[in-house]
C-alpha cells in the first residue's frame, strides 16, 4: 500500500524535517573541515620534507634525474648546516663572558663541537649552543664532549623540563653541584625508637616537577632520581646555600637530622650553568617552613 503524503504537513513533521536538514547540514559542515584540515597537514608534511630537499612524485627513474635529485638535496643540506652554525657563531659573539688569560681552546674540542652544533635547527636550542661556545672560548675546559653529546640529545620540551629542575636547586657553599632539596630525616635516637620515624618531604610535583619528571631527567643522565640523604649535620653549624639569586644559611638544631635531596650529574651540573631561571620563590617559601622544626633558617 502506497503511502502518498499530504500537502499540508503537521507541524510535528515541519520540525522534524528542519531538525533533519540543520543535522545535515552540520555534518557537511564537519567533513569540509576535516578535509580542510587533512590538506591543511598534508600541506605541513611536504613543507617539512621540503627542507631536507624532498618532494612527492620525484623523478627518479634515470640516472641523470637521480643525480640532480640527489645534488640538490646535499646542497639544502650542506646550506642548512652552514645556516645552523651561522646562528650558533651569531649568539656568541652576542654573549657577555668574562676576560680570561687561558690556555686556547681544543682544537679536537671545536671540531667536535662543529660535527654537533650544525645539526641544531631549533632557535632556543641554538642559543644554548652559541652560549656554550662563548663560554668554552672564555675558559676552556667549561663544558666537555660528554655534555655535548647529551645537550645534542635534548629536545626543546627536554629543555624546559630541565629549566623548571635547575629554577628550584640549589648549590652548596663549596660544592658547585646543584641538589633540589626536599626535605629532611631525623634519624632514630632514644625518643624515636618505639614509633615510626617518616622523612619530612615537600611534593615536588606542586612546584612543577614531578616523579616521572625525575625519571625522565635520570634517563638524559641530568639528574639522578635516586633521593640522597647529606651525612648528619652538625647542630649549630651554618651552612650557606644558594638557590637562583636568594642565599639562606642552615643551622641543625639537634643531633641526628639530614637532609633529602635530588642530585645533579656532572654533566647536569655543567648545563644547569646555562639555563635562565624562574624564581623560585613559592618553592623557597615551603622549602624553608618545612625545615624549621629542626633548623634555623636565616
Amino acid at each position: 500500500m502506497k503511502i502518498i503524503s499530504s500537502p499540508h504537513s503537521s507541524p510535528i513533521n515541519q520540525v522534524t524535517t528542519e531538525k533533519i536538514d540543520k543535522n545535515v547540514e552540520k555534518a557537511s559542515k564537519q567533513q569540509d573541515s576535516v578535509v580542510s584540515s587533512s590538506n591543511g597537514v598534508r600541506d605541513k608534511m611536504r613543507g617539512m620534507f621540503a627542507k631536507v630537499g624532498i618532494m612527492p612524485g620525484m623523478a627518479m627513474h634515470d640516472a641523470k634525474n637521480r643525480k640532480i635529485v640527489v645534488d640538490r638535496r646535499r646542497d639544502i643540506i650542506a646550506s642548512n648546516k652552514i645556516a645552523n652554525l651561522q646562528s650558533i657563531l651569531d649568539v656568541a659573539l652576542t654573549t657577555s663572558v668574562p676576560e680570561f688569560e687561558s690556555e686556547t681552546l681544543d682544537p679536537d674540542w671545536f671540531f667536535a663541537f662543529t660535527h654537533l652544533a650544525e645539526n641544531i635547527y631549533s632557535s632556543t636550542m641554538q642559543e644554548l649552543w652559541g652560549r656554550i661556545f662563548a663560554a668554552e672560548m672564555a675558559k676552556p675546559g667549561s663544558f666537555s664532549l660528554r655534555s655535548l653529546e647529551t645537550l645534542k640529545a635534548l629536545t626543546q620540551r627536554d629543555a624546559r623540563l630541565f629549566s623548571r629542575a635547575v629554577s628550584i636547586a640549589s648549590i652548596r657553599s663549596g660544592d658547585p653541584v646543584p641538589r633540589i632539596l626536599v626535605g629532611y630525616h631525623q634519624r632514630r635516637g632514644l625518643s624515636t625508637l618505639l614509633r615510626k620515624v617518616h622523612p619530612h618531604q615537600l611534593n615536588l610535583s606542586t612546584y612543577g616537577l614531578s616523579y616521572p619528571d625525575l625519571l625522565a631527567l635520570d634517563d638524559m643522565k641530568l639528574v639522578y632520581a635516586t633521593e640522597i640523604e647529606s651525612g648528619e649535620l652538625l647542630p649549630g653549624k651554618p651552612v650557606r646555600w644558594r638557590c637562583g639569586t636568594h642565599s639562606f644559611s642552615l643551622t641543625a638544631n639537634r643531633k641526628g637530622v639530614a637532609l633529602v635531596y635530588y642530585k645533579f650529574t656532572a654533566v647536569g651540573a655543567e648545563l644547569a650553568t646555562l639555563i635562565t631561571r624562574q624564581e623560585p620563590s613559592h618553592y623557597l617559601s615551603a622549602i624553608k617552613q618545612l625545615l624549621k622544626p629542626h633548623f634555623t633558617v636565616t
